[in-house]
């Protein structure tokens, strides 16, 4: 018995058209992207698995991708995996070809990441993100910028979106002033899920995690603090007060937010003290950004990381990052029908002919059609002109130059529009005005 074509869960084929979408989205993020002045690098599919380990915190080492290592000399190599995300690969790549690199360094990287993660919607074991970062300096112009690209892909998106933003310092801060500064990244991985599984639940998770219910009690006023950002801020001032690194996370924020005012960005942002994200690595702003008329989770986030090099010997190096969920762009622009109809097919005109004769006449147009840039087909063989007609049709191809002896001798084709079913005779050159 043959055996039944697979693939494993959590993975996708992608056919002519989403290829197309998907170009779609990196071709726009690529090109805001190259309007900030950050520059493209990629990295290996797989990392030694200890450049990768303990770089995500506990829940993000479970997902790992191991690579069972093969050949003779299998058990002397390093052990490998796939990579978890584009910012750690990019700490170490910065760090290995420092002396090539002019700081503050600007990048991007378009790539595929894996994490064995439970397949869902919006969920998957292997897909892209879409990196942008600089790393070199400490100034909170690279927050705006980020914020600022935020804006600028999603408005040529289409999308309606919401950036959530918070401070690293500030969760510090909270968690010194509610008795427990040893527990921040427990209270940072338990609050982060709040969105999914609710307030009692990651109570729960809190006391499991070793904080006291006092504790728990004095984390829940502010985590539910409400009013405008600048009530917020006020407010976290007074209850920071105590804490040097929670006051410095508020100045850190005040200034971004200074900076948006400045600038005129008119994204909607929210000053989120439930946003945590869980990854270890961050140390100040970190941001999330979620689709306003589409059910489903983030679909942007990074943030600031101020010693991500230092594990790989280069100390003190302060940088700042965002990473597009591409895939779960994708869902969202096809949940709310906003890609360009003109996506489905890059073909502009299909030459369909009644001959040997005239498929080699139509050949000589296509050459001509080609030089000027413009997407052409050739049927490749004399069929009936309904299964021809049927081609275009299925590729949503707009126009058909039909070729037959009355077009050769006038040195014409006649051009049928797909979509009204208009038909015209038409020389090369008013071919080429028509497409």
């Amino acid at each position: 018995m043959a055996q039944k074509p697979s693939i494993p869960k959590g993975t996708r084929d992608f056919g002519q058209i989403e290829m197309a979408r998907r170009n779609y989205i990196f071709d726009t993020i690529k090109s805001v992207f190259s309007l900030y002045g950050f520059q493209q690098i990629e990295t290996p599919a797989m990392e030694n698995l200890s450049t990768l380990m303990g770089k995500y915190g506990e829940e993000g080492d479970k997902l790992l991708f191991r690579i069972q290592n093969s050949g003779e000399k299998a058990a002397l190599a390093p052990e490998k995996g796939l990579r978890y995300d584009l910012t750690v690969p990019f700490a170490r790549y910065v760090v290995q070809h420092r002396e090539e690199l002019q700081f503050p360094f600007k990048r991007f990287q378009i790539q595929p990441v894996w994490r064995a993660d439970r397949p869902q919607k919006g969920r998957y074991r292997e897909f892209y993100q879409c990196d942008v970062d600089v790393i070199g300096s400490d100034s909170l112009i690279g927050e705006l910028e980020l914020i600022q690209i935020v804006e600028e892909v999603y408005r040529r998106l289409g999308i309606r979106v919401c950036l959530h933003i918070n401070n690293r310092k500030i969760l510090a801060g909270i968690a010194e002033v509610i008795g427990a500064p040893d527990k921040m990244i427990d209270i940072t991985v338990a609050i982060d899920k709040l969105d999914k599984i609710g307030v009692e639940a990651v109570n729960k998770e809190l006391e499991e995690r070793g904080l006291y219910a006092e504790q728990v009690a004095k984390l829940q006023p502010i985590l539910n603090l409400s009013g405008s950002t600048q009530d917020k801020l006020t407010a976290l001032r007074g209850i920071l007060s105590e804490s040097e690194t929670g006051m410095k996370g508020i100045a850190e924020m005040e200034e971004v937010f200074r900076l948006v005012e400045a600038t005129g960005v008119q994204l909607n942002i929210e000053l989120d003290l439930c946003l945590a994200r869980g990854l270890n690595y961050y140390t100040g702003a970190i941001f999330e950004v979620k689709a306003l008329d589409a059910q489903i989770g983030s679909i942007t986030g990074g943030g600031r990381y101020d010693n991500l090099t230092g594990i790989f010997g280069l100390p003190n190096v302060s940088g700042v990052g965002i990473s597009f969920g591409a895939d779960r762009i994708y869902d969202v622009l096809t949940e709310l029908d906003l890609f360009p109809k003109e996506l489905q097919s890059a073909t502009k005109v299909l030459f369909a002919t009644f001959g040997q004769e005239e498929l080699r006449y139509a050949l000589t147009w296509v050459k001509a059609l080609r030089a000027q840039g413009v997407a052409v087909e050739v049927y490749p063989e004399p069929a009936k002109m309904k299964k021809q007609m049927g081609y275009a049709d299925a590729k949503q191809i707009p126009y058909v130059a039909i070729v037959g002896g009355d077009e050769m001798a006038s040195n014409t084709v006649m051009l049928k529009n797909m979509a009204t079913g208009e038909q015209k005779q038409v020389t090369l050159s008013e071919l080429m005005g028509n497409v």
